[in-house]
């Protein structure tokens, strides 16, 4: 059974895209920490970021740099986080999170409520950015 991400990518489950490329599929968390929370996800659905060949790999960090680019264009912040857990979802993933200080990186933090409108207008900014 694919995962919500595959299900995601493939247009089955809707969703907030700011990148995608042939390998990589970039969208807002709709659970966010911070307004421009993303995820990154290799097309190729496997569970741990470290089974990935290493070209994969590569790419993947290198896609999430240019969307943290975007990000932080249009975010204000100190810098964009980022974090792998890898146990939320069976499916290879990186967070970037727009931070001022470590702290807000923590799962524990209380999510920000954004409605559908202001996801829109942020996946859109953010789409615009990247190079």
């Amino acid at each position: 059974m694919a995962t919500i991400f595959s299900r995601i990518i493939a247009g089955e489950i809707p969703s907030y895209k700011v990148a995608e490329s042939d390998r990589f599929f970039a969208f807002l968390d709709i659970n966010p920490l911070a307004k421009g929370h993303t995820l990154v996800v290799p097309k190729q659905e496997t569970d741990y970021l470290f089974d990935l060949d290493d070209d994969l790999l590569a790419g993947m960090v290198l896609f999430s740099k240019k969307v943290a680019a975007a990000i932080r264009a249009v975010i204000p912040c100190s810098r964009v986080g980022m974090m792998v857990i890898g146990l939320e979802v069976p499916h290879a993933h990186i967070h970037l999170v727009p931070i001022q200080k470590e702290g807000d990186m923590s799962l524990s933090n209380p999510r920000v409520k954004l409605t559908k409108e202001e996801f829109a207008e942020i996946a859109e900014r953010i789409r615009n950015k990247v190079e």
